[in-house]
């Protein structure tokens, strides 16, 4: 089970997008969205400081460290909760614990594998620390309760040489379009000489009968 586009925009929208190392709330060196050096490589600490002089570069390589990232939150998600999940409790989910690190342990993950989803959804807001992120909480908890997903612009930061990151006006602000065309892995052009549609399911057809004969 992986997040849904609209899931994937959401989470990408309450992180923002930091092109450059920053300090989070915890004193941690965070980089593009969300990332830290818990989550593998690249280490934020180790990267260039301050504004790139290629800002839509170091946004799409943002994009690219938070998909590789991904895949291991949403596994967390899968291994602790036993009982199935609508695509936007999925969602939500996996916005809480990217946020977090907490699914394991948390108590709203206690009352959803007992079957108790009012109970579970109250519970994100256990998770209210620091105050600023409490927005998110109820939005998640209002994502997992009755599928409402957020929209707008998805937010690109200035951060100084400190790791200081400016909040009061963003830089840039990425549609949904372009966010999502970051998101998606690019595919591979075709070989000119590769048969497409009809010749293709023909050169399938025609390798099969050779490999019987």
């Amino acid at each position: 089970m992986h997040m849904t586009d609209r899931g994937l925009l959401a989470l990408a929208r309450h992180e923002g997008v930091v092109p450059g190392p920053y300090r989070d709330s915890t004193g941690a060196w965070t980089f593009g969205i969300g990332h830290t050096a818990a989550a593998g490589p690249p280490d934020p600490a180790t990267m260039p400081r301050g504004m790139p002089d290629d800002l839509e570069a170091r946004v799409g390589e943002a994009f690219r460290v938070f998909r590789a990232d991904l895949a291991r939150y949403e596994a967390d998600v899968l291994r602790a909760v036993t009982v199935p999940l609508e695509p936007h409790e999925f969602d939500a989910l996996v916005s809480f614990h990217y946020n977090t690190g907490g699914i394991a342990r948390a108590a709203l993950t206690r009352h959803l594998n007992v079957g108790n989803r009012v109970a579970a959804a109250d519970a994100f807001l256990n998770w209210r620390k620091p105050a600023s992120v409490i927005p998110r909480r109820e939005a998640e908890r209002d994502l997992f309760r009755h599928g409402r997903y957020p929209s707008g612009a998805i937010p690109v930061w200035s951060v100084d040489r400190t790791g200081c990151v400016d909040f009061s006006r963003p830089v840039r602000r990425l549609a949904e379009s372009e966010a999502l065309a970051l998101l998606r892995p690019a595919k591979p052009e075709p070989s000119p000489d590769a048969p497409t549609g009809w010749l293709a399911r023909l050169a399938a057809i025609l390798t099969r009968l050779f490999r019987r004969s």
